[in-house]
Order: structure tokens, then sequence, then C-alpha cells
């Protein structure tokens, strides 16, 4: 069912357009994340939905009804915000009882709340503590308990993790997530952290420039990116702008740098000769195939050479970067062992067929 239909949204501060036609649902229970760089637009779009702002156009709709120019209070949702904004004088227990009490809920149901939430979120030891006295991760807990203690139909993320270090950023994002589930709310999250967006979302919209540039699942956005943008913006990518010099069936010739080489894909559907294209490959697909470094047997397929630069150890896998074909670009490939290299070495490597995708210019 869906919960949250947001139609046509712009946004318009004096002569800047921060939002245009910004049009996207969501069912209950899903966990959508608003993806993308700074000034992108999605803290805007996030304070649309809550509130915090009037829209200059378009509509929010919750269950149905349009909330796009209710206050706060008379929306059915609640905000995490990035600087966690719990009352320094107010014990645990006193921060998550404020909304159910300034919501005039029965001192009976109030209690009963809180006592489940400080089970759920792993406080109830610390409830009598002031905030001051609470890590990071715990306040952000608190945080999270107590928008959860209105229950409301939308719980809404402003970045909440980005203020604690990354092991804590894991553990938190895990248990965010986990009480999501259980608890069945909808999530609406912000963040420009792209592993948090692949590793919590159910949908991931990426705004770039104030509109949505790409929607998707994490696996969607991910191996199918649909724009330069999206491919270098999720996760690392390898992107090469070529022209098509031949076709024959799945495969295509094109000039990679000062070489030809053919590339054989199922992703060249309705391409043809003299076409501009850019084409995209993640660094972990990448297979080495010269005599000393045979990583993989199936190297068939898009074969390509290439100049060793330098390497980066990452522990489980090793970054390589190269050269290709003179071309002054730097491109990376990953690989899972230290590889023995030296500077100007030549290598080569292949992709698998199903690895190489073609995005539109930008």
């Amino acid at each position: 069912m869906t919960l949250i239909e947001v139609k046509g949204i712009t946004k318009k501060f004096d002569d800047s357009w921060a939002l245009k036609d910004i049009n996207f649902s969501a069912n209950k229970g899903d966990f959508i994340t608003l993806l993308g760089p700074s000034g992108c637009g999605k803290s805007t779009l996030l304070n649309l939905i809550a509130g915090f702002l009037s829209p200059t156009s378009g509509s929010i709709k919750v269950n149905g009804n349009d909330i796009s120019h209710l206050t706060p209070e008379n929306r059915d949702s609640a905000m995490c915000f990035q600087s966690y904004a719990l009352f320094p004088h107010l014990s645990v227990l006193e921060n998550i009882a404020f909304g159910p009490k300034q919501k005039k809920v029965p001192t009976k149901e109030v209690v009963k709340r809180l006592n489940s939430l400080l089970q759920q979120v792993g406080l109830t030891e610390h409830k009598n503590k002031l905030p001051n006295k609470l890590s990071g991760g715990q306040q952000q807990r608190v945080a999270l308990a107590r928008a959860l203690a209105v229950q409301p139909s939308l719980v809404l993320f402003d970045e909440p993790l980005s203020n604690l270090d990354a092991k804590l950023r894991d553990q938190v994002r895990i248990e965010i997530r986990a009480l999501q589930k259980e608890l069945g709310f909808t999530a609406i999250y912000v963040t420009h952290d792209q592993s948090e967006a692949l590793a919590m979302s159910d949908k991931v919209l990426l705004l770039n420039n104030g509109v949505i540039e790409q929607a998707g699942t994490p696996e969607e956005v991910y191996f199918s990116p649909q724009t330069e943008f999206v491919a270098n913006f999720i996760g690392a990518a390898n992107v090469h702008r070529v022209k098509i010099t031949s076709i024959n069936n799945s495969a295509i010739s094109v000039m990679l740098g000062t070489e030809l080489v053919d590339f054989e894909s199922a992703n060249y559907k309705d391409l043809k000769v003299g076409q501009e294209i850019s084409i995209c490959w993640r660094p972990e697909v990448a297979r080495l195939w010269t005599e000393k470094l045979l990583l993989n047997n199936d190297n068939r397929y898009n074969k390509i050479k290439a100049q060793f630069v330098s390497s980066a150890f990452q522990g489980a896998y090793t970054d390589v970067f190269i050269k290709i074909n003179g071309e002054e670009k730097i491109f990376k490939l990953q690989l899972p062992r230290y590889p023995d290299l030296k500077t100007g070495q030549e290598i080569n490597f292949s992709l698998p067929k199903d690895s190489i995708l073609i995005v539109k210019k930008v």
C-alpha cells in the first residue's frame, strides 16, 4: 500500500532552483534513501516532507492526504537529526517521553512505549543518564527512540551517522535497519555516503543538481547505472567516452585511446555506427590474463592492453592503477592479491561479457 506520494515537487530559493519536478512514492515499510553530493537537494527534499519548508509547486501526500502545507507537528512523521538534538537537561527516559507527553498520550501507554523502546535500543540501564554521559552511538539511539515514541507512519533521517566513527557507523546503521524491519515503519534517509545507501535501502533515489538522476534498488543503481554521474558516484567506475566504428551482432568496435578495441556484450542494443557513447565497467570485474599473472581462464572476451602506474594495498584486495593505450586518464583495477609489477610494465586484462555497460553522456 502506498504510504507517501511525491508529485511534481519543486523548490525555488530566490533565483535558484533547489529541486525540479521530483516524483517518487514509497509503500508502507519501505526504506528509501535520498543519496547525492552536497548541494544536490536531498536535505531540501527531506525538509519539505517534514514540513520545515513549503514547496514552490507540487504535492506531498501521506496515506492519500495532501500534507504539502501542514506544519510539522500536524504531520504523521518524526525526524532524527544529524546533531541528535537531544534536550541536554533531560534524562534518556525524559527525552524519549517528551513527544508522547506533548501529544497527551495517556500515562499508562507512555510507560508501556518507553519500556519497550528502551529495551529495543538497548538503553534500559542508561535510562536515568543525561545525554552528555552517553557515547555518540548511544545518543543516536536515544534520538531514534524519541522519534519512534510518537509512533509515526514516517521516520525521517537527516544524515544521522555522520558524527560517528567508521566502526560505530556500521554498528548503528545495522541497528537502525533491524529496528525499521522489526517495527515496520517507513523510513526516508538522507546521506552522501554511498555505502550506507547500498547497505540499508530498499530503494535509492540518487539526486544531482535538484533532479533525480536515477531511482532503483541498490543492485540496479550499482550494476545498471544510466548516466556517467551515477556510475562514478555509486562505487568506483571506469568510464570511457568512445565512438562506435563497427557493429557485428553482439560485438562492437570502438577506438579506445589510440587502439581499436572489440567489445562483446549483451548490453549493446539500439546502437549505430558512428554513434558516440560512454561505456563503464567496475574495477572488481577485471581479470588479468598475462602468463605471469593468470588469475582467470575466461580470457576470451574484451581483452585490453594497459600500463601499470601504481598500486595500493587494501587488505582483502589491491587497487591497481593503470593507463590504457596512452590515455592521460588513470583507470583502476581491483585485484584479489598484491601483484608484483613495475611502473610502465605492460599488463593485459579481460572484462566479462555482461560487465560492460552503456551509460548516457552528461
